[in-house]
C-alpha cells in the first residue's frame, strides 16, 4: 500500500503525482510494462471520444474524455521524465514558446486585419519553425497517421496555395468522373490496379468536397448513419413480409431498399 491520501477535490499535480505512483515500484504491474507504442491506440481512442462527446454537446462528458486525454500526456510524459529525455514543464515550455511565436499580432508587434490574415500568417510561421523550405516541404509534412480523408483535405489545401488547384467545382468534379472511369476499366477489364484507382477516385472526392466547403470525414460519417438507418428500415420491411434478405434476388433487394427511403 502506498503513502497516499484521499482528497474530496484534486488538482493537475495530484494527477502527475498519481501517475508516477503507478509506473513505479510499488504501484501497478500493468502500468509499470507500458511503452509509447503499447498505448499509442489508447491515446487516439480517447481522442476520439472527445470528438464524440463535443458532437453530442455532452459537457459532463467532455470533462470526463479529457481527463482520459490529460492522463496519456501525463504517461508519456512520464515515460521520457524516466528515460531522462524531457519533463513535464518541458512539454509546457515548448507549447508556450509555440504559441508566443505563432501570435505575432498578440504577443508582437504585426498587425492583422482578419482571421484569414492569423491563419495564412500562422502557416508561413509555422513553415519556418518547422524548416519546410518548399511548399511541397509542407504537404510532405501532413501526419500520415490522420485519418486518410483528413491528410488527403490538408495535402490538397496546402498545395492550392501555390496555386496548383482547379479553378472550380467543375474541374474537381471532371477529374471525379475520369478517376471512376479509370477504377471500372482497372476493375473490369484488368487494365490498371483496382487498388491504386480506387485511392485516385477517393482522392478526387476529398478534392470535390473541398470546393463544397465540406470536411469529408463528415460527409462519410453522415453517409454510414443513413445506410444503418436505411439497412435497419430494408430488414424489418422484409421481416414483415416474411422474407430473408439472403434469399432475395438483387432487383427484389432494391426495391425493398427504394421503398425504405
Amino acid at each position: 500500500m502506498v503513502n497516499w491520501s484521499a482528497k474530496s477535490s484534486y488538482n493537475c499535480k495530484d494527477l502527475e503525482e498519481i501517475v508516477r505512483i503507478l509506473r513505479h515500484p510499488g504501484g501497478c504491474p500493468w502500468d509499470q510494462e507500458q511503452t509509447h507504442q503499447s498505448i499509442r491506440r489508447n491515446f487516439l481512442e480517447e481522442s476520439y471520444e472527445v470528438a464524440e462527446a463535443i458532437d453530442r454537446d455532452d459537457v459532463d462528458g467532455l470533462k470526463e474524455e479529457l481527463g482520459d486525454v490529460l492522463l496519456q500526456v501525463y504517461f508519456h510524459t512520464s515515460i521520457e521524465e524516466d528515460a531522462g529525455r524531457f519533463t513535464l514543464d518541458d512539454v509546457a515550455d515548448g507549447v508556450c514558446k509555440k504559441l508566443i511565436y505563432r501570435h505575432p499580432h498578440v504577443f508582437g508587434d504585426v498587425t492583422v486585419d482578419s482571421t484569414d490574415q492569423v491563419l495564412s500568417n500562422w502557416e508561413e510561421l509555422k513553415k519556418k519553425e518547422k524548416h519546410q523550405d518548399t511548399q511541397a516541404d509542407a504537404v510532405d509534412a501532413v501526419a500520415r497517421t490522420l485519418p486518410a480523408l483528413w491528410r488527403a483535405e490538408k495535402m490538397k489545401k496546402k498545395a492550392a496555395k501555390t496555386g496548383f488547384d482547379w479553378r472550380d467545382v467543375s474541374g474537381a468534379l471532371d477529374k471525379l468522373s475520369e478517376e471512376l472511369d479509370e477504377l471500372k476499366a482497372a476493375a473490369l477489364s484488368g487494365d490498371g490496379d483496382p487498388v491504386e484507382e480506387l485511392g485516385d477516385l477517393l482522392f478526387a472526392a476529398v478534392c470535390v468536397a473541398r470546393f463544397l466547403d465540406a470536411d469529408p470525414e463528415d460527409a462519410l460519417h453522415a453517409a454510414c448513419d443513413k445506410f444503418s438507418t436505411r439497412f435497419r428500415k430494408t430488414e424489418e420491411l422484409a421481416a414483415q413480409r416474411g422474407l430473408a434478405l439472403d434469399k432475395l434476388s438483387d432487383r427484389e433487394q432494391i426495391a425493398l431498399w427504394r421503398e425504405s427511403h
